[in-house]
């Protein structure tokens, strides 16, 4: 990589065991949550063809929900979030909900050819979240895998599910709060690895889109920490510490989407991820 090519975050974490690889970084951009979620699938499709492997940073813009694939759509507390203006699709990935704030959110993937990643599930996760723990140390936010297992809250919320030490990023090192929720799933010939970073937790607006939760937003706060409460970094320090870690490992050259990848994009989010089909029933009742 040329001093020109160097991440903006500096040298946040090692090279990773596929550097080697060709692979893309990029820089964080605001779409709205459908083509965030199609643009993931369109990496893994352009990775299994032989195309540049990609890590990315996102902003949604709206904030959007992400339901988790096999959520209940009844736990959506829809009226609101049309009034407010909040995008509602459904991930690929399974576990609960996530409200992604425009401003307190960070969100990152990384898409490979599966058979360069190890076969085992847990394992291609912690090889893949090793530049998420760099990017938290760069900031100084001594983050962890949860240190012990913890009940679970409210589990249509993704933050407040039970904790488990297997992929639950906490801080104080794994004994403190949540600050990211991660997971992956695999195609035919790639693997998609997607998480979100809480920069800064808002506890009013991310209960406020589910129904009937029960849940205070001291009890929320006392589960689900933010970036903000670490350390004194603004979201732009944020954003570079987490692009920095990526292309380290990476060894990614900065890049962008081709028109075809954008119009690829467009048509899988009309068929999916915008698709009322998709995002309102659950899988079996399609």
């Amino acid at each position: 990589m040329s001093d020109s090519d160097a991440p903006r975050g500096g040298d946040t974490s090692a090279a990773g065991p596929f550097a080697d690889r060709e692979w893309r970084l990029i820089r964080e951009e605001s779409r709205p949550g459908p083509l965030n979620m199609a643009l993931d699938e369109v990496a893994a499709e352009t990775a299994a063809r032989g195309g540049p492997r990609t890590v990315r940073v996102y902003r949604w813009e709206p904030s959007c929900l992400s339901m988790g694939y096999a959520q209940d759509p009844d736990t959506v507390d829809w009226a609101h979030c049309a009034d407010i203006g909040v995008d509602v699709t459904r991930r690929q990935t399974g576990g609960g909900g996530i409200y992604h704030d425009h401003d307190g959110d960070i969100s990152y993937s990384i898409t490979a050819p599966a058979e360069e990643l190890p076969g085992d599930l847990l394992d291609a996760y912690h090889l893949l979240c090793e530049p998420v723990l760099s990017a938290f140390r760069a900031l100084g936010v001594d983050a962890g895998y949860a240190d012990e297992e913890r009940p679970p809250i409210y589990r249509p919320a993704c933050y407040l599910r039970g904790l488990h030490p297997a992929h639950d990023v906490c801080a104080d090192g794994g004994a403190g709060r949540k600050l990211s929720g991660n997971a992956q799933y695999r195609r035919d010939q790639s693997i998609i690895q997607h998480g979100s970073v809480t920069f800064e937790a808002t506890p009013r607006e991310h209960l406020a889109v589910f129904r009937d939760h029960g849940v205070s937003e001291g009890r929320f706060t006392e589960r689900v920490g933010g970036i903000t409460d670490y350390a004194d970094a603004t979201r732009a320090d944020a954003v570079a510490a987490f692009e920095g870690a990526l292309a380290t490992w990476a060894d990614a050259e900065e890049g962008e989407w081709t028109a075809a990848e954008l119009a690829r994009a467009e048509e899988i989010a009309d068929e999916k991820y915008r698709s009322d089909d998709w995002v309102r029933e659950r899988p079996g009742s399609r």
